[in-house]
């Protein structure tokens, strides 16, 4: 029977040693070698798939090919050397989630813009991830959970110190970001989906939902003080 293929299968453990070996090297020129030899490929097929599997298509350049060396080129420049494989997170699951939150706000800058210019009339929806300023101007439960969404991404490191509980949340983030898509209801069958994507233990699962379930109860009452919620769910 043959091996089933692994999603990851371009970032190998392989990959992970040579981003160590890249960052622990002084030699330029070796430097430049393994990247090019053994990095460049897996950061390329990271942001790739991130791209399309949530479809981040909201750009300011003409072909996604462009995004994906942009992405690539962020990797390389500013976060490949932060990768400490001490801290117990593996190099796939780490720049994994950097792409996906840099995309996320790269997205939604993206999206503003779409807005301003006066092509969001040919966008399905009326999506604004924010909360407005105004707290007259009533929101929906909807829009809400998408501005919970989003500051819980950008305080991740605060809510959560260990790379494995961040893995977690922001699997559990995704399941709400892209929660139009989904057609799995149960609690059950969502913490398995959750577990299969981080493959970490129920308890540990439980714990960082609670936590997320804190900081969305508190957000959620002040809205609800503050009476910019909606009776519109949608």
């Amino acid at each position: 029977m043959a091996r089933k293929r692994s999603k990851a299968n371009y970032f190998t453990k392989e990959t992970e040693e040579y981003i160590v070996k890249f960052n622990t090297s002084t030699d330029q020129d070796y430097r430049s070698k393994i990247f090019t030899d053994h990095i460049y490929f897996p950061f390329y097929k990271l942001a790739e798939n991130i791209i399309h599997t949530f479809k981040f298509y909201y750009t300011d350049v003409d072909k996604i090919e462009d995004l994906k060396h942009e992405i690539v080129s962020v990797l390389y420049e500013e976060k490949i050397m932060k990768f400490d494989p001490t801290n117990g997170a593996k190099a796939y699951s780490y720049f994994g989630t950097i792409v996906k939150r840099w995309l996320i706000n790269y997205n939604n800058k993206n999206y503003k813009k779409l807005k301003q210019i006066g092509s969001f009339a040919d966008i399905e929806g009326n999506y604004e991830p924010s909360l407005p300023e105004d707290p007259k101007k009533a929101v929906t439960l909807s829009r809400f959970i998408d501005a919970w969404v989003e500051d819980s991404y950008d305080n991740l490191e605060e809510l959560f110190v260990k790379p494995g509980d961040q893995q977690i949340a922001d699997a559990v983030l995704t399941v709400f970001r892209t929660r139009h898509d989904l057609d799995i209801f149960k609690k059950k069958a969502l913490y398995i989906y959750i577990r299969e994507m981080t493959n970490c233990d129920t308890p540990n699962l439980t714990r960082v939902i609670n936590i997320l379930k804190q900081t969305f109860r508190k957000k959620y009452q002040k809205a609800y003080d503050l009476g910019i919620l909606s009776n519109n769910s949608e």
